[in-house]
């Protein structure tokens, strides 16, 4: 879950490594480090630490290049430290390396070097892949690299410099991303096209163990066996200004108030039939009308937006749906046959037990179909369909505007599926069709009471039935993500089979309220809370005041159709988790621990 960023060119290579790697701490920011090649001397230079702390430390040195690589950690191997931090170099000091992924049979391979009398400093995997491709580097670098990592096991992405070809940098990637930039006389490898989209939205994406290398004068591809590639170029509607902070103070509150317009792309062309935008759901309908099962597989919040999708799907459309943790969905042999349809969703596109998920599913016949916010990601690539919720780019760690997108995209596609196979009818599709659209004016409604909200942020409970427990428990997850506070999401109906037992008078419960047909039911649970002294946050409908009686505060949001209504829920536990982190002096968009995209298994 590492950073990568490397740059060669005409232009000074550490501050182009530095905004960079800025943009890709996200991704870690337990430590960070930068190689230069200067003068055809190799100089390296590392921290522990967020990227500040490396740039403090280069504004006294003075260093500079034309070529470099640069990786901000999060760290898998070994622990947090100046030493494991990368770049690494090999014992003869002949090559750099920066690596994102785990090198599962490091072992062996440290086994294997040590009896040819190399010595190793860490114990991270990402130095036995340095002191590998030292050990087959002669004269050709990318002919070192292929050598090395055809004996790794594992998933990633790396990228090499050697003084001995000082302009040239040598990448390649397995299940991992790794994405080129191509400029005007110089070129970027990244993890993410956020390191280098100040200099150019031109791409190149690598595919599993190709190999490229970059110099001033272009780019060149290759197979795994050395054979010439073409790839194409394709161009990223991305700017600078869209992974910038805009005038907010954190990136997550950035894209919390971003949603409306995210909903409103999410939208494009699939409703509208005017719309020249191509619609990607009509190409899934045929494959889920006619799957023996279907699957909803994903990680985390992402988990969330499936269990979501799980109701609406069967509900609107009338298509079984099972949900799978992706971590887990391999491990237990899920039954599988060419019609089954593997529906996996992650906003990066590059979630590795989703996409272990879905190799597991192309093995055995299954439908792949992608729901990613990443054009070009791994999973976009890997799937047979994709579905892209065309958020834009989210760089808080906390997903907000990515969830809310899924969610959406999910009831579009219920929709359509619904009038595909006739679980519903033109006028019940109409209807939903002026609900959906509806939603992103009732999003900006519900962000016009931040202000009430910021006023009640403190520690919950969270309670809800039917399609908004996933709302429960995204709304826990937010809290326990910026707060470090231990919170938990329960269907209201299981309270009394446990969880009773923790409400006091310290104890605030949130209740997802709406006026649908498990209002009465959640009314009762709301009074057994109450007797027992926890106090009542309660997320209702507006104009629905018969729960004022119950309620210490009450957050109200538009009325909607019940499938819509966790798009609209989602907004105020976003805002309460957010204020809560700020509160308490928390860093909002870099929680310790995590990273915004888990490339490891």
């Amino acid at each position: 879950m590492c950073g990568i960023v490397g740059y060669t060119g005409n232009r000074d290579a550490t501050p182009i490594l530095l905004s960079g790697l800025a943009r890709l701490e996200y991704r870690g920011y337990d430590s960070s480090g930068i190689a230069l090649i200067d003068k055809g001397q190799l100089m390296v230079r590392k921290r522990q630490g967020k990227v500040d702390e490396l740039r403090s430390s280069l504004e006294k040195s003075g260093a500079n290049g034309f070529i470099g690589l640069g990786h901000t950690r999060w760290a898998t191997h070994g622990a947090p430290s100046e030493l494991n931090a990368h770049p690494h170099v090999d014992n003869a000091g002949r090559i750099a390396l920066i690596h994102n992924g785990i090198v599962e049979n490091h072992y062996e391979i440290r086994e294997f070097l040590l009896g040819q009398g190399y010595h190793f400093n860490t114990d991270t995997d990402t130095e036995v892949l340095a002191q590998l491709v030292g050990h087959y580097f002669h004269d050709h670098l990318a002919e070192a690299l292929q050598k090395a990592v055809s004996l790794v096991e594992g998933a990633y992405s790396i990228a090499v410099v050697a003084p001995e070809d000082p302009s040239t940098i040598v990448a390649t990637r397995d299940r991992a991303p790794l994405v080129i930039g191509v400029g005007q006389g110089e070129y970027f490898v990244a993890s993410d096209v956020a390191a280098f989209i100040e200099y150019t939205n031109k791409v190149i994406h690598l595919d599993d163990r190709e190999i490229a290398v970059l110099t001033p004068e272009g780019v060149q591809t290759f197979t795994p066996d050395q054979r010439l590639l073409h790839k194409k170029i394709q161009t990223i509607d991305w700017d600078l200004e869209k992974i910038e902070k805009g005038g907010f103070d954190h990136f997550m509150l950035k894209e919390i108030y971003e949603q409306p317009q995210a909903l409103e792309n999410a939208m494009l062309g699939r409703i509208n039939s005017e719309c020249d935008k191509i619609n990607e759901i009509d190409g899934v309908l045929p494959y889920l009308k006619n799957a023996s099962r279907v699957y909803i597989t994903a990680c985390g919040t992402s988990w969330h937006a499936a269990l979501i999708g799980e109701y609406i799907l069967e509900q609107i459309a009338r298509v079984p749906v099972e949900v799978e943790y992706a971590s887990e969905f391999r491990y237990r042999d899920p039954i599988i046959d060419k019609k089954t349809v593997v529906v996996a969703i992650s906003q990066s596109g590059e979630t590795a037990d989703t996409l272990a998920a879905i190799r597991l599913a192309k093995e055995r016949g299954a439908t792949v179909v992608g729901i990613v916010n990443v054009v070009g990601s791994s999973i976009a690539r890997a799937s047979d369909q994709v579905i892209h919720i065309n958020a834009g780019p989210e760089i808080g760690v906390a997903s907000t505007k990515a969830f809310t997108s899924q969610v959406m995209v999910l009831a579009l596609l219920a929709r359509a599926l619904g009038l595909h196979n006739r679980a519903l009818d033109a006028r019940q599709a109409g209807n939903l069709a002026q609900a959906i659209e509806a939603i992103p004016e009732m999003v900006r409604a519900v962000l016009a009471t931040a202000g009430q909200i910021k006023e009640i942020a403190r520690d919950f409970l969270y309670l809800g039935r039917g399609l908004n427990f996933p709302v429960a428990l995204e709304g826990a997850l937010k809290l326990k993500e910026l707060s470090y506070i231990h919170a938990e999401g329960y269907p209201a109906a299981e309270m009394k089979h446990g969880p009773i037992a923790l409400i006091d008078k310290d104890m605030p419960v949130v209740c997802i309220a709406p006026r649908d047909n498990t209002y009465d039911k959640i009314l009762s649970n709301i009074q057994e809370v109450k007797s027992r002294g926890g106090q009542i946050i309660a997320l209702t409908s507006e104009g629905d005041n018969e729960i004022n009686r119950l309620a210490d505060h009450i957050i109200h949001v538009p009325e909607t159709v019940p499938a819509l209504y966790p798009i609209l829920a989602a907004i105020p536990l976003q805002l309460l988790a957010y204020h809560i982190a700020v509160a308490k002096g928390l860093d909002v968009d870099q929680p310790r621990n995590l990273a915004k995209c888990v490339t490891v298994e």
